[in-house]
């Protein structure tokens, strides 16, 4: 180490003699973190020590600002201002990992620069001592959108918060992926100021139509794929979600120009791994090192939020965590998977030796922390979430086999390491505690009602063997547990109990002996509205599904997705319609082009070579009124019949890709028009289209009703029809019509405005389509197939009546 002699001391300064190997910075500022008191050190040459002492010690800035400039450098400075301007460049990029944080009493500078010195520099230390006022602000939300809630840790946020402020609305979006489940929500599902919106983050116009019609203040960001393990096996999810999810938030935000807080969610793995010995933990200000591509992933969502906080002013915050445990969490985490094997009778598996060290906080201390930083959080900064107390992974494995009387020298299995299973983790969480946080579980009581939490709830999540196994890999997949809240306390499920493992698990639907699906489908569009209905339809049905992971002008991924999944089917509900709606591709040709012609084209290519046979929903928005086929006539446009309108950019590209997918035997082409379903709350549906616009053209059309025949198209595919197919209900509905549909089993108050289409134009970019479809083929087909307006009021105004 570097010899400092102390020479002289006094209660403002001392004076150090540094020897020729010392490297310190004369304008290095230490702080020192002494309760509601703060000291501010700078060093100073003999010769400056005479000036600026006499300044004021609040005006920090100044202070910083402070150069030792010897008499060559000022010299050199007059003589030449192209090398001080320079030189002031050089000294601003070195200095800028320098950070300076304003949390309540407290400075913290972290990454000091240094500079060599020329031997036996004498320097001086001086010390100023001062209390700052408490800069904690005080925030009251109104509105909270809370990403995510049906998961872990934000479904206890969004419980705590609706509970404790029955003054604050908050709704909660989640899509229910594998991992989320809507009963961890039972506890608010009956609050007045609770909302639950099934839908990805990933969708730009739900998101904007979400901030705008709740009016949302504040944005509590939590949804994200979460899982290490998953991540080795396909990161491209984790960067969709993590990512491209946040970026779709944060352009809403600042689109709409609302949000007053955005509180981002992040994770204590963007630091990367801590040294062994490390007495003191990362602080906000460490660099990240991300070690694994979900680490990565949410350091690059973090990049996004500090770069739209500083150029839009966004007001962000962001919080890194330490591991959370507790009651409702997903068993692929260490501890609730622990707790199930053991509950089992099984063996619990350590990866590696068990010696990396983790820190875990009870889900209510995490929930608490997050309602302290809603309230009293700076706009700007970054609050680890963390605790001091470390576990490996072995003594939790023990504590646990304690909990069930089981004996942990028998019960705990050694297995293969993951890649970059780092060490440690350990947070400085002492910014937080300014605030007024602070842990209050035990890891014994934490421990002990998780436990019997999940002794008492052993069915919540349903089937997870395949996220007990070691190394689960790939479990994300369409669909967490739904069921309209299923699950309540009040109910009383059956069940039955398994001898093998001695655990209760729920019962099946259908007690009958099921045979094995002769089916297995692939699936594309998984975000889309129609892909994510299929999925539900192939579980209702019992049919096995997966979705594909590769992009559809990649013609190695699809390959990739078939011989991975051996599909007997595939099904493409993928394609590009416009954000919000079809005018987006009069300026976006090109990725138009790509996805509706060039991937279409290239999966219909790939499923020929493997004799697989494609679903392709497509559109009737080709075809226009002629004099051929004149509004009112009923004479619609047949299967055989060229496509007549061009109006839209969109069209054209549907009307050229369904022209060449027709070369393709192996292609079932469904044309669907204005599709409409049930769920009345969804911005695609056409019928909650209408009703918010302020004014509507009055046009009869054909449409599908997606109850209705998305179902049938599954039967197609069964039945391995080909060729083209007109898609929708026969005969015609006009938009009045529908209104006064929705008016009468809806809103008996609604009310609408029509103007024509030369007004219409005036307010849109592309024309457009109108017309009419026969769907005489499909009828025959299927003869229990329902007209339009008798599809509406069975399937979608009936269930919906109010």
């Amino acid at each position: 180490m570097n010899e400092v002699k102390k020479n002289e001391v006094s209660s403002s300064c001392m004076r150090l003699t540094v020897s020729s190997s010392c490297m310190i910075h004369p304008d290095a500022l230490l702080a020192l973190l002494i309760p509601s008191t703060m000291t501010i050190l700078q060093t100073k040459t003999d010769g400056q020590r005479k000036r600026g002492l006499n300044e004021n010690p609040f005006n920090f800035v100044q202070l910083f600002r402070k150069r030792n400039e010897d008499k060559n450098y000022k010299t050199n400075r007059a003589e030449n201002k192209k090398e001080n301007r320079e030189e002031r460049e050089r000294r601003r990029r070195r200095r800028r990992d320098f950070h300076l944080s304003i949390s309540s009493t407290t400075f913290s500078f972290s990454s000091i620069l240094f500079s060599q010195f020329s031997p036996s520099s004498s320097l001086w230390i001086c010390c100023f001592h001062f209390k700052l006022p408490n800069m904690a602000s005080s925030y009251t939300p109104k509105n909270i959108l809370i990403t995510g809630a049906a998961g872990f840790i934000a479904s206890h946020v969004a419980n705590r918060l609706v509970r404790s402020y029955p003054d604050y609305k908050i709704v909660v979006l989640d899509k229910l992926d594998y991992c989320s489940n809507l009963k961890n929500l039972i506890p608010s599902k009956s609050s007045p100021n609770f909302k639950f919106v099934k839908g990805d983050i990933g969708s730009a116009d739900l998101v904007n139509y979400l901030l705008i019609t709740e009016s949302i203040d504040t944005i509590m960001h939590f949804a994200a794929q979460t899982h290490v393990d998953n991540s080795f096996g396909n990161s491209f999810e984790f960067t969709k979600n993590n990512i491209y999810g946040t970026h779709v938030l944060l352009e809403a935000c600042k689109v709409t120009g609302q949000i007053k807080r955005f509180i981002h969610v992040s994770t204590d793995e963007v630091y990367g791994e801590t040294d062994e010995d490390a007495v003191v933990g990362n602080h906000e200000a460490s660099q990240l090192l991300p070690t694994n591509p979900y680490s990565a992933t949410k350091a690059g969502a973090e990049m996004l939020v500090m770069a739209y906080g500083r150029s839009y002013g966004l007001p962000v915050i962001t919080t890194r965590g330490n591991n959370v445990y507790g009651p409702n969490q997903f068993p692929e985490k260490l501890i609730p998977k622990f707790i199930l094997l053991a509950m089992q009778g099984k063996n619990l598996p350590i990866h590696g030796d068990g010696s990396n060290v983790r820190s875990y906080l009870y889900c209510e201390d995490v929930a608490e922390a997050f309602e302290v930083i809603l309230h009293k959080g700076e706009v700007g900064h970054v609050y680890n979430i963390g605790t001091k107390k470390e576990r490996r992974v072995i003594d939790v494995a023990k504590d646990i086999c304690t909990l069930f009387s089981k004996d942990p020298e028998t019960s705990i299995k050694f297995v293969e390491n993951r890649p970059f299973n780092d060490q440690r983790y350990f947070l400085d969480d002492q910014k937080l505690k300014n605030l007024g946080w602070s842990e209050r579980t035990t890891w014994e009581e934490g421990l002990k009602k998780t436990m019997e939490w999940y002794t008492q709830n052993p069915g919540w999540w349903g089937d997870v063997t395949g996220a007990l196994l070691p190394h689960p890999r790939m479990l994300m997949m369409a669909g967490g547990l739904e069921k309209h809240f299923e699950g309540s306390e009040d109910e009383k499920p059956a069940s039955v109990v398994s001898t093998n493992t001695q655990m209760v698990v729920p019962s099946a639907k259908n007690t009958s002996t099921q045979q094995k699906s002769p089916f297995k489908f692939l699936l594309y569009g998984r975000t889309g509205w129609i892909g994510g209905l299929l999925g539900k339809l192939c579980e209702k049905q019992g049919i096995p599904y997966e979705y594909g992971k590769g992009r559809l002008e990649d013609r190695a991924s699809l390959i990739a997705d078939i011989q991975r999944v051996k599909p007997t089917h595939v099904f493409n509900a993928a394609g590009v319609t416009g954000r919000p709606n079809v005018d987006w591709c009069e300026s976006h040709k090109t990725e138009t082009i790509r996805t509706n012609v060039a991937g279409t084209l290239t999966l219909a290519d790939v499923c020929r070579e493997h004799g697989l046979l494609m679903i392709n929903y497509a559109t009737g928005c080709i075809f226009e009124y002629d004099a051929a086929h004149p509004e009112g006539s009923g004479i619609g446009y047949k299967e055989e019949d060229k496509p007549n309108f061009i109006g839209s950019f969109y069209s054209k590209t549907k009307a050229m890709v369904e022209e060449l997918l027709r070369e393709y035997d192996n292609v079932c082409t469904l044309r669907v028009r204005m599709p409409i379903s049930s769920d009345l709350n969804n911005p695609r549906n056409f019928i909650t289209k209408i009703s918010r616009y302020n004014k509507v053209v009055n046009i009869p059309n054909s449409m599908t009703i997606l109850d209705e025949l998305l179902p049938i198209s599954i039967e197609m595919a069964k039945r391995n029809l080909t060729g083209i197919w007109n898609f929708t209900n026969p005969g015609v509905v006009s938009h009045n019509e529908i209104l006064e549909m929705y008016r009468d089993y809806i809103d008996p108050n609604f009310k609408w405005t029509n103007f024509t289409l030369e007004e219409q134009a005036k307010v849109i970019v592309a024309p457009r389509s109108n017309n009419e479809m026969d769907g005489s083929k499909l009828k025959k087909e299927f003869p229990e197939l329902l007209s339009i307006k008798e599809s509406l009021i069975k399937n979608v105004f009936e269930p919906n009546k109010k």
